[in-house]
């Protein structure tokens, strides 16, 4: 085969299929432009999950008479003009792709006008092409139509899933752009029936309300880093993080922006993870809204041709800013969590289509059969520590009855030791003074395959917690000394537990916390046990001087609350 240069028509559709995907794309390329131009208020319409139509309305500055037909020519951008100016983008576009990459594959039509003109222009593309040009009747601001988008191009047109799908994509581009800049008033149009609009108000607790629920909005706590002027060298963070009571089954519930662009990215995904290290129940996730401010030459947003990615110079520092500061919220103001909403299981009716409407047509639906872990309404420490707590006595021998300032507090006595000896252990292999039960008899252990191997792997994180195993043969081991705080168990079957309990553990995890929270589970009193009240109150008194008393190291709540206000109703005081 002979090389030879492509044809323009040919190389515009390639090129247009890097920046256009599908229908959703169109509309981010569109709204970034809508942002950079200063719109407070931007609109957009969708037929038949974008194919037929795309309408975007906004009131920004507009563009010249005279510079319209340059809109529409490739890497034609008021945004940069040097090499040099990559290293320091502030705008949502840059690249100069967008208006003819949609253009090449669709038929668009643009009406704009700015302040000083009388009249507006009109401008029709097809294929790239300009077919008219004229005067037109118009406010400030800019419109763009885009209708038959790929009706060119029949191939990506097949890959294209069900309107409701693609207008699942739209949505979450939507909402995301309605968190991100909360000063500006969003609305979604979706074959004549709004299905998502904000106020404008600045207020990002407000959308956050309308994107998540209304009766959402106390679950969420406030995050603020500790360095005061946004794009200074130290990374800055705000934003909202979900209380560790209201969870969702998968990560997509976790929304970053990067000087206000939305992005995704693994590094700070696994940031906001860490934070509630230790407050989740496996398999659910947090809400979070991040907003991250930097230099830009701190980042480089040019390595993805759909700007969803971005790569960060100091990974470590963003890493920590983000873990630390999300941390730091929930330690500070994170409720007990409530009797009558721990664990709720809450119907989605209550809450608009709209406020589900960043999520494909596949995730609405998942969600309208998920239980909902919703928000308790507890009293909020600002401490991080318990309120005082009066031991009352036992109910069926696992939960300590004690009374708080507003009303009962039941502990779970299991769950609560559980916190208080991984602490213990955990502050005790930091100053390598873990407590070491030597055996006067080794006990044996035999080992299947994978239990030999995680011992090899981790050997020298069981050693630091005072465990000293001496290979004896084929698969079988001798115990020589055990951490102090399970002794009198059955040693050969806690050596076991904990091995078959980090071989469950994820990849990214801190083996040496799993075999902590291991031992703490084996070493805690158990649900049944009878205690008197001195041994109640030592515990709930241990439990008050930990670091996270409201959660076991699995996330499972220590204790739950039952108000003044819910015992009068309860009993029609009320």
């Amino acid at each position: 085969m002979s090389i030879r240069v492509l044809s323009p028509a040919v190389a515009s559709k390639i090129a247009a299929g890097e920046v256009v995907e599908r229908p959703a794309s169109v509309v981010r390329e569109l709204v970034d432009n809508s942002l950079d131009a200063g719109a407070t208020q931007i609109s957009m319409e969708i037929q038949s999950g974008g194919v037929r139509l795309i309408r975007v309305v906004d009131n920004g500055v507009g563009i010249p008479e005279e510079e319209i037909d340059l809109a529409f020519e490739r890497f034609a951008t008021s945004k940069l003009s040097t090499a040099e100016d990559l290293e320091h983008i502030s705008t949502m576009g840059f690249r100069g792709e967008a208006l003819p990459s949609i253009a090449a594959v669709s038929e668009v039509t643009m009406v704009t006008r700015v302040a000083d003109d009388l009249a507006g222009s009109f401008i029709d593309v097809k294929d790239g092409k300009v077919i008219q040009k004229t005067k037109r009747g118009c406010p400030v601001g800019t419109t763009v139509t885009v209708r038959n988008l790929f009706r060119n191009v029949p191939a990506r047109l097949k890959f294209l899933k069900s309107d409701a799908t693609e207008v699942g994509h739209i949505s979450q581009i939507v909402t995301q752009y309605g968190l991100s800049f909360p000063e500006v008033r969003f609305t979604l149009i979706v074959d004549g029936r709004t299905i998502f609009r904000t106020t404008g108000s600045n207020d990002l607790s407000e959308v956050v309300g309308i994107v998540y629920g209304i009766e959402n909005i106390k679950s969420f706590l406030k995050v603020e880093s500790a360095q005061d002027e946004p794009g200074a060298s130290v990374p800055h963070i705000s934003g909202f993080a979900s209380a560790p009571s209201l969870t969702r089954a998968s990560r997509s519930y976790i929304s970053f922006f990067i000087n206000r662009r939305w992005v995704q990215s693994r590094l700070l995904t696994y940031a906001i993870e860490e934070a509630y290290h230790g407050l989740l129940i496996h398999g659910r996730h947090p809400i979070a809204v991040v907003n991250l401010f930097l230099p830009s030459q701190d980042l480089d947003v040019n390595v993805h041709p759909t700007k969803n990615e971005v790569k960060f110079r100091n990974e470590r520092e963003v890493f920590g800013v983000v873990q630390r500061s999300v941390r730091e919220a929930l330690q500070s103001t994170a409720p007990i969590p409530t009797l009558d909403t721990l664990y709720k299981s809450k119907p989605v009716s209550t809450v608009s289509t709209e406020q589900f409407s960043h999520f494909n047509a596949d995730t609405i639906e998942h969600a309208a059969t998920e239980p909902q872990l919703t928000q308790p309404t507890g009293i909020e420490s600002t401490t991080g520590t318990l309120p005082v707590l009066r031991v009352v006595g036992q109910l069926s021998g696992t939960y300590i009855i004690t009374e708080g300032p507003d009303g009962m507090y039941l502990v779970d006595q299991h769950a609560a030791h559980e916190r208080i000896q991984y602490e213990k252990i955990l502050h005790q292999r930091q100053r390598r003074a873990v407590e070491v039960q030597g055996l006067l008899q080794p006990t044996p252990v035999e080992l299947s395959l994978q239990q030999q191997e995680l011992l090899e792997l981790h050997g020298e994180t069981l050693a630091e917690y005072g465990f000293g195993i001496e290979h004896f043969g084929e698969r079988t081991y001798l115990i020589r000394s055990v951490p102090a705080m399970i002794r009198g168990q059955s040693l050969d079957k806690a050596l076991l537990d904990v091995l078959d309990f980090i071989g469950h553990g994820s990849k990214d995890c801190d083996w040496g916390e799993e075999i902590a929270a291991s031992l703490a589970c084996h070493s805690a009193v158990l649900a049944g046990q009878a205690l008197n009240q001195e041994e109640m109150r030592e515990l709930i008194r241990q439990l008050e001087q930990t670091s996270q008393p409201r959660t076991c190291p699995h996330g499972r709540p220590t204790m739950i609350h039952l108000s003044s206000v819910q015992l009068e109703k309860g009993f029609g005081r009320r």
